[in-house]
């Protein structure tokens, strides 16, 4: 990957952070949570959801060391209050899978974009390898937020999955970073991770073929 590419792919990251981030916020806020907005993250500026570790520091560190899954990366949790008492899970539950959907948004409406723009004038190679990234870092974004670690979304669905109590989830995000670390870091783990990537960006690629066709 050249210098510039990794240029693009690490504005790519923070635009589909935000985004993913937004999308959390949105939610909460079209749900009846004041939090978000009081916050200041019912925006897309990426300075609201930018985290300085999981947007900048580790994402560089894995575009100059070449990962042999991907790019991985989050934002700022989006803080929320839930004030329904009687939709609280129902509501953690929406605003958490927002963020993920985003994602996975973003990728089909760049795959039928790029494809509608395909059949009318053939994309060169450098614009190929633009829709690839944007289809598969969205992938992977979608994916990796599903771990159910801390701070990753998919913490809070293990948490409803077996009523884990507030406090223990208090207790187990203090070493969710940690834990995190560890796996992204053992050959399963990227095993599965690519894998998984593989079988969705495969889909989304297909789309693109039967579209541009």
């Amino acid at each position: 990957m050249s210098e510039e590419q990794k240029v693009i792919l690490f504005i790519l990251l923070i635009v589909c952070i935000t985004v993913h981030e937004w999308a959390h916020a949105w939610v909460a806020d079209k749900l009846g949570d004041p939090l978000p907005r009081q916050q200041g993250r019912v925006t897309l500026d990426p300075r609201s959801h930018i985290d300085p570790l999981g947007t900048i520091i580790i994402p560089l560190v894995m575009i100059f060391a070449s990962p042999g899954f991907s790019i991985i990366g989050w934002g700022k949790p989006v803080q929320v209050s839930l004030p329904n008492l009687k939709t609280r899970k129902r509501d953690d539950l929406l605003i958490t899978m927002a963020g993920p959907f985003s994602n996975l948004a973003i990728a089909l409406f760049c795959t039928v974009a790029f494809a509608l723009v395909h059949r009318v004038m053939p994309l060169n190679e450098t614009v190929q390898m633009l829709f690839f990234q944007i289809v598969s870092l969205n992938v992977v974004l979608f994916l990796f937020n599903l771990i159910p670690v801390p701070p990753l979304d998919g913490s809070h669905l293990l948490k409803h999955a077996v009523n884990m109590k507030e406090e223990t989830f208090l207790k187990f995000s203090k070493y969710g970073f940690f834990a995190l670390l560890v796996l992204i870091n053992i050959p399963v783990f990227q095993e599965l991770m690519s894998s998984g990537i593989d079988g969705l960006n495969s889909i989304f690629f297909l789309i693109f073929s039967l579209l541009q066709s």
